[in-house]
């Protein structure tokens, strides 16, 4: 019988001194609760990813520190092991780094295992800083358990399909008791299952259990959800730490099963999870918590236009924040109908919140002015609109660099693939909490946060409204695009395609298969093939946006500027 304590902890990046305190007081955990072992998730250390500070001497002497205060607290946590993940220095030609997991206990270095694969895919780019590790198996004896090691990606290729070496062939020679896998496994719909689905067909073909150990967190434009979990060949997954909050749980391995500190049976594991909608609205609160409290932010701003997307951005940073520390600020124009004001009003209100008005009327005005004078020709049709909405983001940028509040763009996936926004004007600010949701999920999300509360945060008659920017007279969203149920299944077969849930893609290919069979369905998926082409030049120079999607803009999606795509 072994007890491990699962240490599932919300890291920053490059903060040693105040990841290794979380480590401490979560050994001191383990510690008192008898546990023989206490696991923490891949490049503990550091946080995960550091990118190119991995090659700053600076930051790397600072890993060694961190390490030296890890190994001085093992000391006075006697015969506990370890199990952290850090960066480690490794000789010879080829990167300089490892991204290696050590077991430590009483103040020494165990065992050192060097990650063997290395991804370099959506969000990862871990080979520009990392060697690959050896095809070899560690294993090492804590109290009555033989325990064996992965590194996230490590389990992720046991049917061959994306490297040449496979770890788990290596640890099935050395017949480990059980398997332990330190990871930092970004979350996105659907992900939570995958794991799952992944290491419970790993631990039936191989044999052993495994212990899936996870980070919680947001990092820029990533969210880690935790969901640290354990399976066994026969049952499957048998155990799962709670989602999106930090959980430290010992656990006791006794004859190759899993049950709780006490011995006695764990409860089931919920094999849904939580709804989709749910899943967008916590991924989201936790990534702005996190993005706001590291870089130094404790409010934040929102352009208020009585629209959907600017609404829903609201009521989240609202969860995110405090009612206290979010500020909403109206700016109307000589095209903004009366209802958009009114609508504004009603919903911070309800949300409890400051709303503050700035009419730009005579703003616009002096430009358009001045823009005749200066270059003889009226400013109208396309340059007026935008002109509008960058008037708005320039006063957003003047209240944020005044009051120190981080300013929230309200962009959504589908008007941000097509280029419907306006650069240097609604795509400014310092975060998007929208920019992987499409428009019609905006609305799904919207119906569900008023489901949660059992009330109206968000007015029925703005997730009612009919689309409009409001910047000409009379405009809607369909004068320039397809209706959102039409252009969102569309997106979805263009951007992501087999990235989808099976479900998700048959739906979107059959969608798009009918308008094909059309001259007018084929010209409108290729116009919107050409949109989603010609705004790479936006989606570059626009903030980072919160990935819930397995696809998303940014490190997720990286498309060249100047080319030919079709």
């Amino acid at each position: 019988m072994t007890h491990i304590t699962v240490a599932q902890l919300n890291y920053m990046v490059g903060d040693m001194a105040g990841n290794v305190d979380k480590m401490v007081t979560a050994g001191q955990k383990a510690w008192a609760d008898g546990s023989e072992v206490v696991v923490f998730s891949e490049l503990s250390l550091t946080g995960y990813h550091p990118g190119d500070l991995l090659d700053e001497p600076e930051f790397l002497a600072r890993v060694d520190e961190g390490l030296g205060a890890l190994l001085s607290a093992s000391r006075q946590l006697r015969n506990l092991y370890w199990v952290v993940g850090a960066p480690v220095s490794r000789p010879g030609p080829g990167k300089r780094l490892h991204n290696a997991l050590l077991v430590i206990q009483n103040g020494e270095v165990l065992l050192t295992y060097a990650k063997q694969l290395l991804p370099t895919y959506n969000v990862f780019d871990e080979r520009r800083h990392f060697e690959p590790g050896p095809d070899v198996a560690r294993v090492l004896r804590a109290g009555q358990t033989q325990i064996g090691f992965l590194i996230c990606e490590d389990g992720w290729n046991d049917e061959g399909g994306d490297y040449a070496v496979n770890p788990f062939s290596r640890l099935r020679d050395a017949a480990p008791d059980l398997v332990v896998s330190i990871n930092a496994s970004p979350s996105n719909i659907g992900k939570r299952e995958q794991r799952h689905q992944v290491f419970s067909d790993a631990s039936r073909r191989h044999g052993f259990p495994i212990l899936y150990v996870n980070q919680i967190g947001g990092h820029d434009q990533i969210v880690f959800d935790g969901a640290s979990f354990a399976v066994e060949p026969e049952r499957g997954v048998v155990y799962e730490a709670r989602r999106f909050v930090e959980d430290v749980q010992t656990l006791t391995f006794d004859g190759g099963r899993f049950f709780d500190r006490q011995g006695q049976a764990l409860p089931a594991v919920d094999p849904k999870g939580m709804s989709t909608m749910a899943f967008y609205q916590a991924q989201t609160v936790l990534g702005l918590q996190d993005y706001a409290r590291r870089c130094g932010f404790k409010q934040a701003v929102v352009g208020s236009s009585g629209g959907i997307d600017s609404a829903l951005t609201l009521a989240l940073a609202v969860q995110a924040l405090g009612p206290e520390n979010v500020v909403a600020i109206t700016m109307p124009s000589s095209f903004s109908s009366p209802g958009s004001v009114d609508d504004s009003v009603t919903l911070c209100r309800n949300l409890g919140i400051e709303l503050i008005s700035h009419p730009i009327v005579e703003t616009v005005a002096v430009h358009g002015t001045q823009f005749e004078r200066s270059f003889d020709q009226p400013l109208q049709g396309l340059p007026l609109e935008n002109l509008q909405a960058r008037v708005r983001g320039t006063v957003l940028m003047s209240y944020s660099n005044a009051f120190g509040h981080l300013l929230l763009t309200t962009g959504n996936k589908s008007e941000i693939s097509v280029g419907y926004c306006t650069l240097y004007g609604d795509t400014n600010g310092g975060l998007g909490l929208l920019g992987d949701l499409y428009k019609t999920e905006v609305f799904a999300l919207s119906r569900h946060l008023n489901e949660v509360a059992g009330r109206e945060l968000i007015p029925q008659v703005i997730i009612d409204k009919e689309p409009s920017a409001e910047l000409a007279p009379g405009q809607r969203d369909t004068d320039s695009l397809p209706p959102y149920p039409v252009l969102d299944e569309i997106l979805k077969v263009l951007i992501e395609g087999e990235r989808l849930s099976e479900a998700e893609l048959a739906h979107a290919r059959a969608q798009v298969a009918q308008l094909r069979q059309s001259a007018q369905g084929q010209a409108l998926v290729e116009r919107i093939r050409g949109m989603i082409a010609r705004n790479e030049y936006k989606r570059r120079q626009a903030p980072p946006i919160i990935r819930v999607r397995s696809r998303a803009f940014g490190t997720g999606r990286q498309m060249p500027i100047a080319a030919k795509h079709h």
